[in-house]
């Protein structure tokens, strides 16, 4: 057979990718500041310019802008009383925890007990470890001013979630290969450069990012093994597990999914087995924390509380709070099964977590970092991630001006309990929002996105394209959707990933 040319190649790369300036308004109109839309026979991609790498710079920027949002807390508010680092809306864990759980004393995280109320560190394992790692490059003399050291250490770790942000970014250009430009949704996203570094919760968003690319790739157990390493890091992510053995019923990919499980479940017993054996009661303080702790900010059980004036037993809580996360898993689970076409792993995820996060008992400023990978997989629309944008960002806004209103004594500077429950509702509103647009694209999938252009499940892996062959609301299996071309079938058609 003839070779294409250079040129003809380039030209056909570009046609299997999608452009967001040629199915979204939003993105259209955005795209004047950059010179409008790209034209025909524009070879996107064919320069050094790549996707992925304009994606990453794009990341890298507003990482640095997050920082420097952070420099009135940098230089002084962390370290002059509580009220300005909440008026600068600049707060964040890590060097306040830099003295408080021991790391400027040299203890071992889980081993050491520490002083004062808590006793060992409050982290899943693998954070602890990163906590630690970050402790060891802050190379500042024991001698120095606290404060000079936990500058340092917050430096460091901001160091680390850098890469940890631009892995994610890659990994959901990556993940969905004719839709790269999605991962500007990421880079550019406010609620993600002001959280970014509250605490550590990007370590298990990159490694979930990771395990997403992995399973799109129809690798079962690097995505497993991925999955048990981010729930060594935070919880949630195992919730992404409840989506996959649905969907894999559904489709009878029952290989794929037990070699998915077992990868999680080797790879988080390989990182806390020893911390478990070895200092059990420290490795326990994260899970007995996470059933002691009272109801906290950012939570509809907080504005119960507040408006009636009631407060709610901690049990009772916990048990309320499952029961509503089994209501919501059983009816995501009932969408997965009777959808009269299967719903996009990507979907379900988005669905689970979000479900998850509502009905929590807290709701901390950076858990939005969860969602938002799992949003641009799920429903990759400008106009609708941005709307849930400026409600998070209202949320975050509204905490520390609530926080603020309530540490400075009588000058209430901030703003008052019903003004941080409006921020509350818009959170709780906003992500409502898009999962009643991720489920309307379930039940119409005419109207997803990711499906306008015929595709099945870009990140799905061995459940693209597959047949189902459990569907609740049909009597006889339904029909796969139709055969694609291009990359797609070489990669279903191979016979060691069927599952």
């Amino acid at each position: 057979m003839p070779s294409h040319s250079a040129e003809e190649t380039s030209v056909d790369q570009d046609r299997t990718v999608v452009r967001p300036t040629d199915q979204d308004e939003v993105a259209a109109a955005g795209s004047e500041l950059f010179g409008g839309r790209a034209g025909r026979w524009a070879r996107l991609g064919d320069g050094p310019l790549t996707p992925v790498r304009v994606v990453a710079l794009v990341m890298i920027g507003m990482f640095a802008l997050g920082m420097v949002q952070k420099i009135p807390c940098y230089e002084w508010a962390w370290f002059r009383g509580a009220t300005s680092q909440y008026t600068h809306a600049c707060y964040s864990d890590i060097p306040h925890l830099f003295l408080g759980r021991g790391f400027a004393d040299g203890l071992v995280p889980y081993f050491d007990r520490l002083s004062g109320d808590m006793q060992y560190l409050e982290y899943p394992v693998l954070t602890g470890v990163f906590m630690q790692v970050a402790s060891w490059l802050t190379l500042t003399p024991d001698n120095d001013p606290i404060q000079q050291r936990e500058q340092m250490y917050w430096m460091v770790n901001a160091g680390m979630l850098m890469v940890c942000a631009v892995v994610i970014a890659v990994c959901t250009v990556r993940t969905q290969r004719r839709r790269p430009w999605d991962g500007l949704l990421v880079a550019l996203a406010p609620a993600f450069a002001l959280t970014a570094t509250i605490n550590w919760d990007l370590l298990a968003v990159a490694l979930t990012a990771a395990a997403m690319l992995m399973w799109s790739r129809g690798r079962a157990l690097a995505f497993g093994v991925l999955i048990g390493l981010a729930t060594a890091a935070k919880l949630y992510p195992v919730l992404l597990l409840g989506p996959l053995l649905v969907l894999c019923w559904r489709a009878a990919r029952w290989r794929a999914f037990g070699t998915a499980l077992l990868g999680a479940g080797a790879a988080w017993l390989v990182v806390n087995l020893p911390v478990m054996v070895l200092a059990p009661e420290g490795w326990r303080k994260f899970y007995t924390f996470s059933q002691e702790r009272p109801i906290d900010f950012g939570s509809f059980w907080l504005v119960i509380t507040q408006r009636t004036g009631k407060p709610i037993d901690v049990e009772t809580v916990n048990t309320a709070s499952v029961v509503l996360m089994v209501v919501f898993c059983a009816g995501i689970a009932g969408l997965a099964l009777s959808a009269a076409r299967r719903p996009r792993f990507a979907q379900l995820a988005f669905l689970v977590v979000a479900a998850f996060v509502l009905t929590n008992k807290v709701y901390s400023p950076q858990y939005v970092l969860w969602l938002i990978p799992l949003a641009v997989l799920a429903r990759p629309r400008w106009r609708d991630f941005l709307i849930w944008q400026a409600c998070e960002v209202m949320y975050f806004l509204g905490i520390w001006f609530y926080l603020a209103y309530t540490s400075d004594g009588d000058k209430h500077q901030g703003l008052p309990q019903e003004g941080y429950q409006v921020a509350i509702a818009l959170h709780l509103l906003g992500t409502l929002y898009l999962c009643a647009l991720v489920v309307r694209d379930v039940l119409r999938p005419e109207g997803d996105p990711v499906r306008a252009d015929g595709a099945d499940d870009p990140a799905g892996g061995v459940l693209d394209g597959a047949p189902d062959a459990f569907v609740l609301a049909s009597e006889a299996p339904v029909p796969g959707p139709p055969a694609v071309t291009g990359p797609q079938v070489e990669r279903d058609a191979a016979p060691t990933r069927d599952g």
